[in-house]
C-alpha cells in the first residue's frame, strides 16, 4: 500500500468513479482500537507524549502540475457518550476535490500563526465551528496529496452542543461517522488504480447512515484518518 516515499512526477489521471474501483482487501486481521484510548484523558495524554511511530502515508502519487501549497484539515472529534468525527462533502462546483468526503479544513494564509490556526479559521469559514468550541490536542505528520497540497492534519476534541453554520459555498453536507467505525481496519479498504504505467493506491471507508445514506470517504481523507488508527494503535 501507500509508502512513505516522496510523490513521482506528475501526471494527469483520467476521470474515474473511485466507488466502481475494485477493493483489493481489507484488513481484518488488524485490531480496533480500544474505547479506553480515544477518551479524552487517553487522548490528551498520547499527544502530550507520543510514541515512537511512523504514518503509513506520508505522500500520494502526483497528478497535478500545481506549485504545492500548505494547508490544515481539522480532524475534529465530538465528545459524544460515543465519539464521532466530524466530516464534510465539499460542494460539486469547486475547482479541487469537488464532491468529495473531507474534513473542514484549507489553504494556509500568511497571518495564520501555526497548522492549528489554519485549520480552525478554516473550519470556522467552512462549518461555523467557534474556535472556543476545540480543544486542540496536537498534529499528526504532514501528509502530501496528490493535488500538490502539503497538509498538516491538527486533532482537537469538539464539544457536542457547539452550533454549526455549514458554509453553502463551500459545503453540501456536514455529517458525523462513529469514531469506533473509522478506527477499526475492518472498514478499512484497500484500492488500486494503474494508468499508463503508474499505480495509485488509497484506502476507503464507505459509511452509511441512519437513513441509507452513502458517506464514500476515500483518498486523502481516508488516508489521513489511517494515519491516526496507526497512531493510536503504536
Amino acid at each position: 500500500m501507500p509508502s512513505g516515499s516522496p510523490p513521482i512526477a506528475p501526471f494527469t489521471l483520467p476521470q474515474f468513479d473511485p466507488r466502481t474501483v475494485p477493493v483489493l482487501a481489507t484488513d481484518t486481521d488488524l485490531p480496533a482500537i480500544a474505547a479506553d484510548r480515544t477518551t479524552p484523558e487517553a487522548l490528551r495524554a498520547r499527544f502530550a507524549s507520543p510514541p515512537v511511530w511512523q504514518p503509513e502515508i506520508a505522500a500520494e502519487l502526483s497528478f497535478s502540475g500545481r506549485a504545492p501549497a500548505r494547508a490544515a484539515v481539522l480532524i475534529a472529534l465530538v465528545q459524544r457518550p460515543e465519539p464521532t468525527v466530524l466530516l464534510t462533502e465539499r460542494t460539486l462546483h469547486l475547482s479541487t476535490h469537488s464532491g468529495q468526503v473531507a474534513f473542514p479544513g484549507g489553504q494556509a494564509d500568511e497571518g495564520d500563526a501555526n497548522p492549528a490556526a489554519t485549520a480552525l479559521r478554516e473550519a470556522h469559514e467552512e462549518v461555523g465551528l467557534e474556535p472556543c468550541w476545540a480543544e486542540v490536542l496536537g498534529e499528526l505528520p504532514v501528509y502530501v496529496t496528490g493535488s500538490s497540497f502539503i497538509v498538516s492534519p491538527v486533532v482537537a476534541l469538539v464539544a457536542p452542543d457547539c452550533a454549526l453554520r455549514p458554509n453553502p459555498y463551500e459545503v453540501a453536507r456536514v455529517f458525523e461517522v462513529p469514531l469506533a467505525f473509522l478506527l477499526n481496519p475492518a472498514h478499512h479498504r484497500r484500492h488500486a488504480f494503474e494508468f499508463r504505467g503508474a499505480r495509485r493506491e488509497w484506502y476507503s471507508m464507505p459509511y452509511r447512515d441512519a437513513a441509507g445514506y452513502e458517506h464514500f470517504i476515500w483518498g486523502a481523507t481516508a488516508g489521513m484518518l489511517r494515519n491516526f488508527y496507526c497512531f493510536l494503535a503504536a
